[in-house]
């Protein structure tokens, strides 16, 4: 099964966002640094998963 660049970046993107999210809202507020928080882990978790390649699949 081949996946795509993009849907792993996408997934990852999910993952990084709600993990720093559900970090955020333990106290039921999310200040702006929380909210900068966020978006700088789904932008790296997107940058780091786009930049690094598939690795290639051995024919056998």
């Amino acid at each position: 099964m081949k996946i795509s660049s993009i849907a792993k970046a996408v997934v990852s993107g999910i993952a990084a966002g709600s993990a720093a999210g559900v970090t955020a809202v333990q106290d039921n507020v999310v200040t702006a640094g929380e909210g900068v928080t966020i978006v700088l882990a789904v932008l790296a978790a997107w940058g780091i998963t786009w930049a690094v390649p598939n690795k290639p699949t051995r024919d056998i």
